[in-house]
């Protein structure tokens, strides 16, 4: 079984994809990851995650680079945003994701594109979101909880900027896939949401 499960930052869809891989048993693949990687390896590259062939260029990054805890900052969360509005570096990234979702069994696969592109097959998928406001508090605090300095306007900010890019690029933007189950975690707790995702995927499956 495939489960797709995309969404915006901080929306709680990476947790949600963890629990749904434990409880069905399924290996995980954090994409996003992936773009981070390669937004990481333009920075370390001094080069522009504007400029489409750098962008490009940085997809040969090594697989050591997905072990670095920088790819968890903001910083390198900004830079993925950017570089993935690129359409040579999802071309480059395309086939690396598909071959992780076919794999004999299945798989659990989270980012912005899994439902609509990389996995449309999909037996189960979820789009999972929440208010700009809720997800910068979560934000917030896991900033904070790691020692970084910022405030909950900066966060805001670069949500909604990072929305606009993910939800605007012409080469496939954050949107629902047209079969998926929608699920808002803005008032739910943690327990709340992984819940109503491993009852949703059920229910798919069924």
């Amino acid at each position: 079984m495939i489960i797709a499960v995309d969404g915006p930052t901080a929306s709680g869809k990476g947790t949600i994809a963890k629990a749904l891989s434990a409880h069905f048993g399924l290996p995980h693949l954090d994409t996003g990851l992936l773009y981070r990687a390669v937004g990481r390896q333009v920075f370390l590259d001094g080069g522009d995650p504007d400029d489409a062939a750098d962008a490009a260029a940085a997809t040969g990054f090594p697989d050591s680079l997905l072990d670095d805890p920088a790819l968890r900052t903001e910083e390198a969360g900004g830079l993925a945003s950017r570089v993935s509005v690129h359409p040579e570096v999802r071309r480059a990234l395309f086939d690396r994701q598909r071959a992780f979702a076919l794999q004999p069994g299945g798989a659990v696969l989270d980012g912005r594109d899994i439902g609509t592109v990389i996995a449309p097959e999909a037996e189960a998928k979820l789009f999972v979101t929440a208010s700009v406001a809720a997800r910068a508090q979560r934000r917030f605090r896991e900033m904070h909880e790691r020692g970084v300095q910022v405030t909950l306007l900066e966060i805001e900010d670069d949500l909604r900027r990072r929305d606009e890019r993910d939800s605007t690029r012409a080469t496939a933007p954050l949107v629902p896939a047209p079969d998926a189950k929608i699920i808002d975690t803005s008032a739910l707790s943690r327990e709340e949401a992984i819940a109503a995702a491993i009852a949703a995927v059920t229910e798919a499956a069924s």
